[in-house]
């Protein structure tokens, strides 16, 4: 069986810098966690209208199917919730 190469989305360990360059390396350090920070609050917030929202916590029906359309059904949701104030807003 071929070895498929594996990559790790991680965040990275902290690495202890050399004296006099404590500063430079928080601050990159600050801003890459900045840049991670608004990616995961992109993607988090539908979730967690999903769950809080339209509380849906628990799968409750049985077969792949069935899942996959009430996800897809409340996603939609979701993405009209997360818009309404543009769509409500009469110019």
């Amino acid at each position: 069986m071929p070895v498929s190469v594996v990559t790790w989305h991680i965040p990275r360990r902290r690495v202890l810098p050399l004296p006099g360059q404590e500063q430079q390396v928080w601050e990159k350090h600050r801003h890459q966690q900045s840049l991670n920070a608004k990616i995961r609050a992109k993607v988090e917030h539908p979730f967690r209208v999903l769950k809080c929202q339209f509380n849906f916590r628990k799968v409750r029906y049985k077969g792949l199917a069935k899942n996959t359309a009430q996800l897809f059904s409340l996603f939609a949701l979701t993405n009209l919730f997360l818009a309404r104030k543009i769509l409500f807003c009469r110019p």
